[in-house]
């Protein structure tokens, strides 16, 4: 049996949801909706919700501000937002999921699937709420702490720790200034939508450099980083590379 909490100040949102969840979960066996965040709060405690859709933006008391009255996450989340771009942001830096208003049945079910995958685990949910209560509070973005989750567990970075990245496939390979490399279960174009706005470039279709860590760009086409690793700049983004470290 699985639980959902569906909080917004929007009852025709929350109808809407609710009949998709009808619909598209069946998995989802009891569900709970309220328009009022302090009656959420309550319903959080007393309903015990394995699943929480939470809208972020609403009046008197929204969706990061609820959060932060919440002591402990058995549970976990699927934010609902229109165009936040700051919010959206922090959210995906966080490994967190969230749902584009207006939600789209397919995006619905995808994000059910993963909380599928991730419901045993509710010691790195704690510390990725946390994680996210973090950025939001950062006030710029420069500031967040990006969410690195691994078979190991989920570790937080800072984007200046971070030299550069390597795509393997499916996966990515993160190299940082002081700690070991770790393999991770993303593609490198996520990432590179993710850092685009941290100083990071494409240089090579399997390359992602940090240029705060770009020491030198050799004659012979190859960028020599401040690990004293090298890596290849692909002919076609020279130009885009060159453009992108001047004035560094």
């Amino acid at each position: 049996m699985i639980k959902a909490l569906l909080i917004d100040d929007e009852p025709s949102a929350v109808n809407t949801l609710q009949l998709m969840l009808q619909r598209y979960v069946p998995e989802i066996t009891t569900n709970r909706a309220t328009n009022d965040p302090q009656e959420g709060l309550a319903l959080i405690n007393s309903f015990q919700p394995d699943l929480l859709f939470l809208d972020i933006q609403m009046p008197v008391l929204d969706g990061f501000e609820l959060l932060k009255k919440v002591s402990k996450f058995p549970f976990q989340i699927i934010f609902t937002t229109a165009h936040d771009q700051y919010a959206i942001r922090a959210i995906r830096f966080s490994a967190l999921d969230y749902l584009l208003k207006p939600i789209d049945a397919d995006e619905l079910r995808a994000a059910f699937e993963k909380y599928l995958i991730r419901r045993t685990e509710a010691p790195a949910n704690q510390a990725l709420y946390q994680n996210l209560m973090h950025n939001i509070s950062a006030g710029d973005k420069k500031d967040f702490k990006l969410a690195v989750p691994t078979i190991d567990g989920t570790f937080f970075y800072f984007p200046d720790e971070i030299v550069r990245l390597e795509g393997e496939s499916n996966y990515t390979r993160l190299f940082f200034t002081d700690k070991k490399p770790l393999l991770i279960s993303r593609t490198l174009k996520e990432y590179e939508e993710l850092l685009a706005d941290h100083g990071f470039i494409r240089v090579h279709k399997s390359h992602l450099v940090n240029k705060k860590h770009v020491v030198n760009y050799k004659n012979d086409g190859q960028l020599v980083l401040s690990d004293q690793s090298k890596v290849e700049v692909s002919r076609r983004r020279k130009e885009e590379v060159i453009e992108a470290l001047k004035g560094k």
